[in-house]
């Protein structure tokens, strides 16, 4: 594991040779204060319509208490001893938890002897037992599907396959420049539910966002932003499922904690030497021209995290797998890195000039020495990819996209790695609420892209964060810099900006190159 110091004692070092903070930077981070009082409220309304149910449960006269009071939480902690079985760990959260789940009928079906084997569906809307579920000091995140042909009046063209439902409730929101953000249409069939709800496509995904007690809470569904195709969820389809969920949400757990006066992260750490084989182009310097329409990059300063570099072992190299060859100025074996974020694809991304890019970066081992040199074996279709922190994974099985997510006092970020073989993944293990260790290995870099051979083999990683808009794509380049730095125990080298001149199609230096690259795209 690389060794964090506590950032109280790295705001001590800034400014001075051993951390140079100053370059870096963390992001803005904003908490909101959590309204329990209203909380309890809602819980209150809704036990109460089960008249058999409402004596098991402890209110407290909460309106004459402050903010924070131990004297609230009875009430709080039987819920949770209820949920927990279903709902592990549903007492970390420090936001109301928010689930499709009727805990009131659920209570009176036990109080009147219900068989136990009944369907946790009856009592969530249809929604079959909780995919993932992950609480934390931060709030927490839960995902549920919808099977198919599940529920009266439905579209049944989209249950192809089982449609997933996030939903995350924080009391952290990244305070990012965003220029589409706080934007939506209301949806008047819930107005009277959620008064303050939008309705926006993002990212690819339609997103329903609201706050309740203080707290921001998004819900939204992955799906296409046009008409249907055979394959693919599109967003009005996806409208009904989403607003299903939404009707089911009552209060199921959570537990208060003192307001907090100090959510600094930690500063991004960088080390005093220099490394003499590691460059790097500045942020936002994509490959000329490889822009959506040509647009260049986005600067961003910010190590949105402290992480472990995701690749096991150096050298790695940041930079384009679809653009890229060696400039005339530039000697034999040196490759900087380069910013690919904004790099254009079809994706919506709209940290991005042009509203669309790459969402992250794509990151390529180094070549295995030759045999007999002395150096450790390696195999080229072995290199490991590891866990950047601790934190819980996000996968369903088949799913190409394994997202490790941290749900801390100081942060709430996903970190997002792709390439690697599906079934490679289900049969290690890399799948929903499996909990890692920091530098642990996860899988190997590969060339997945929706079949075997489908790209170059590189490890395509990016950051998201959660904001008032939900999980948003942000640019990873400066916090792979500072977790590479780390891992070399060197600082790099600016190199740069990128002369102007046409995009050209990806080749790599000799030294670096493997043996089954192709010229092609990433995704």
């Amino acid at each position: 594991m690389v060794p964090r110091l506590p950032a109280s004692f790295l705001l001590l070092l800034a400014g001075t040779a051993l951390v140079g903070a100053d370059e870096f930077r963390t992001p803005a981070v904003s908490a909101v204060r959590v309204e329990w009082r209203a909380a309890l409220d809602q819980l209150r309304s809704e036990i109460n319509t089960q008249p058999a149910v409402a004596p098991a449960f402890t209110f407290t006269g909460q309106r004459r208490l402050p903010r924070f009071d131990p004297r609230m939480t009875p009430a709080l902690v039987q819920l949770n001893g209820v949920t927990s079985p279903i709902f592990t760990g549903i007492g970390r959260s420090r936001v109301p938890v928010l689930l499709p789940f009727d805990t009131a009928a659920f209570l009176d079906a036990q109080l009147n002897g219900a068989p136990s084997s009944l369907s946790l569906a009856r009592y969530q809307a249809d929604f079959r037992p909780v995919d993932l579920f992950d609480a934390g000091p931060s709030g927490y995140d839960a995902m549920f599907s919808l099977d198919p042909g599940a529920g009266d009046g439905m579209p049944q063209r989209i249950f192809a396959k089982p449609v997933e439902v996030q939903i995350t409730g924080s009391n952290l929101t990244y305070d990012i420049s965003d220029p589409l953000g706080g934007k939506g249409e209301p949806v008047k069939a819930l107005a009277a539910q959620y008064p303050d709800l939008r309705r926006f496509i993002r990212e690819g995904y339609v997103r329903y966002a609201f706050t309740r007690f203080g707290v921001p809470y998004v819900v939204s569904i992955q799906c296409l932003d046009s008409t249907p195709r055979a394959r693919r969820l599109a967003c009005r389809e996806a409208y009904p499922v989403a607003e299903r969920f939404l009707r089911a949400l009552r209060v199921a757990g959570g537990l208060p904690a003192r307001p907090r006066s100090d959510i600094a992260a930690e500063i991004a750490e960088r080390p005093a030497a220099r490394a003499s084989d590691f460059s790097y182009r500045p942020s936002g310097d994509i490959v000329a021209n490889s822009g959506f329409r040509k647009q260049a990059g986005r600067v961003d300063f910010n190590a949105y995290s402290q992480i472990r570099f995701p690749l096991e072992k150096a050298p790695a190299f940041a930079s384009s797998q679809s653009f890229r060859k060696r400039k005339s100025d530039e000697p034999a074996g040196f490759y900087p890195w380069q910013d690919n974020f904004c790099e254009a694809r079809s994706f919506g991304v709209g940290q991005c000039a042009s509203g669309f890019g790459h969402q992250g970066q794509d990151i390529r081992p180094g070549a295995c020495p030759a045999p007999g040199d002395g150096t450790e074996p390696c195999d080229p279709k072995q290199q490991a990819v590891v866990a950047v922190r601790d934190g819980v994974l996000i996968r369903s099985p088949k799913q190409q996209a394994a997202t490790l997510q941290i749900n801390s006092r100081t942060e709430h970020i996903r970190f997002r790695y792709m390439h690697m073989n599906p079934s490679s993944m289900d049969a290690d293990g890399v799948l929903n609420g499996r909990r890692v260790a920091e530098g642990e290995k996860i899988g190997v870099v590969s060339n997945y892209l929706d079949h075997p051979n489908g790209t170059t083999r590189h490890l395509h990683f990016d950051v998201q964060v959660f904001t008032r808009d939900g999980w948003l794509w942000v640019n990873p380049y400066v916090t792979l810099i500072s977790a590479y730095e780390r891992l070399i125990r060197g600082r790099g080298r600016e190199f740069g900006p990128e002369p102007a001149a046409s995009a050209v199609a990806h080749v790599l230096p000799e030294d670096v190159i493997h043996p089954d690259v192709y010229e092609g795209g990433d995704n």
